[in-house]
């Protein structure tokens, strides 16, 4: 019984770890803290002691047991769901909103880390029972732990495109960003203050699946959030004139956005928007599909 105990607590031990290490509170400022935190340690808790005693239940054939992963499944995609209603019924109070494809992200994200937390109890419990050796167990449930986060990273915006300052300018009362006109600006006061404050950026895909991907709207208002969540925005409610925006080159797929950040460093500027995420949802790669012909096929 002791012996069990102790390796029921080792799982959970090397699950809960797990959940710490995996537990991001950075400027995207959420989960929130404390309140946040403590709801997906806790989660990540329950977690880490369903993958514990799946292993014993099975040697001692309490197969019943075993259905609490079942259990412990439908409790995951629950978090999911919550994640995403408390994510939207905070949108409307953002003034630069998340997007709907960003808040979907961020709900699959805090689910898929859960099931990691299960799976590096699972594998530290099953080494301990097989092997009797705690830090051959730890190490892997350790070393599972480690690979799964390194599957789940996502692309960064600077691995799918070239970011760099775009040139502000009007032509009568058109905004432009280099050679695409972003809006149409009646008032001599808001041209003045674009100009004075405003920051454009431009990113440039590097192939044709980076460029079908910045196509996404949700894609390009995930950016938009991210950057303005670390350098701020001059703008208060009912300034239309001073919202980021992001218009698209139909030439050459490039992305035009323009900020108008509180911090005007255009290198803060640009880290952001070049560590923004490359959203699962919005990722294509049309020239991996057999159905996408080639540039040779098409002289």
């Amino acid at each position: 019984m002791d012996t069990f105990i102790s390796y029921f607590m080792t799982s959970v031990f090397v699950g809960t770890i797990g959940r710490v290490y995996l537990l991001r509170v950075d400027y995207r400022q959420y989960p929130s803290y404390p309140r946040g935190v403590i709801m997906h340690l806790t989660f990540g808790l329950i977690g880490a002691a369903l993958g514990a005693i799946a292993i014993p239940a099975l040697i001692h054939k309490d197969y019943a047991a075993v259905t609490f992963l079942a259990l412990a499944a439908e409790q995951f995609r629950n978090i999911r769901t919550m994640e995403r209603e408390n994510l939207t019924n905070i949108e409307e109070i953002e003034l630069v909103q998340r997007g709907k494809s960003y808040i979907e992200e961020i709900a699959k994200i805090f689910e898929a880390r859960n099931y990691i937390v299960v799976l590096s109890s699972l594998t530290t419990s099953a080494l301990l029972y097989y092997f009797n050796n705690k830090y051959l167990a730890i190490f892997a449930g350790i070393l599972v732990l480690i690979i799964l986060k390194y599957i789940m990273k996502g692309e960064k915006i600077q691995d799918i495109a070239n970011v760099r300052i775009g040139k502000i300018w009007f032509k009568n009362t058109l905004l432009y960003v280099d050679d695409v006109v972003i809006m149409n600006v009646g008032l001599k006061e808001a041209r003045e203050r674009i100009l004075k404050t405003g920051v454009a950026v431009v990113l440039e895909p590097v192939d044709e699946n980076a460029s079908i991907t910045l196509s996404n709207i949700g894609q390009r208002q995930a950016i938009i959030h991210d950057a303005v969540a670390q350098v701020g925005i001059k703008k208060d409610l009912d300034e239309p004139d001073f919202t980021p925006l992001a218009r698209r080159n139909i030439d050459n797929g490039n992305v035009m956005i323009i900020f108008y950040p509180s911090i005007k460093n255009e290198k803060a500027l640009l880290r952001a928007v070049k560590y923004a995420p490359v959203l699962e949802s919005t990722r294509r790669s049309p020239s991996e599909s057999g159905a996408a012909y080639k540039k040779e096929e098409a002289k």
